[in-house]
């Protein structure tokens, strides 16, 4: 079966897939109808993401590559609303190297971080 999912600078070496930061888990919605999946894209706009490209796939395909990287995966019914979460990560893995500052481990944990992780962590 066909299904869609969105992805990032599509078609190029740095092409990512949209995931929902879930814990310490990725999450890749599988939308079965391509109009919800591109309402899902516009709302992903509206909170100033780029534009996704919304991507027909194989279901077994996406699913396949999903237990590869170890990710979670959730079908979104045609018809059925999805909606982002309202935090995004601020750093993405398909952005442009050259645009990202080297990777340092942090001295501290923040306490605001903790707050947020829980708070989304409570929208399960």
């Amino acid at each position: 079966m066909r299904v869609y999912v969105l992805l990032f600078n599509a078609g190029t070496e740095n092409e990512g897939i949209h995931t929902i930061q879930m814990g310490d888990r990725n999450k890749v919605l599988i939308f079965e109808d391509e109009d919800d999946a591109i309402r899902f894209g516009v709302l992903l706009e509206a909170q100033d993401f780029p534009t996704a490209t919304v991507e027909a796939i194989d279901e077994e395909e996406i699913k396949e590559f999903c237990i590869s990287v170890d990710y979670d995966w959730e079908r979104v019914g045609s018809g059925e609303l999805a909606i982002p979460p309202e935090n995004n990560v601020d750093q993405t893995d398909w952005q442009v190297e050259e645009d990202q500052p080297p990777e340092k481990e942090p001295d501290f944990v923040s306490p605001e971080l903790d707050d947020i992780r829980k708070r989304l962590e409570g929208l399960l």
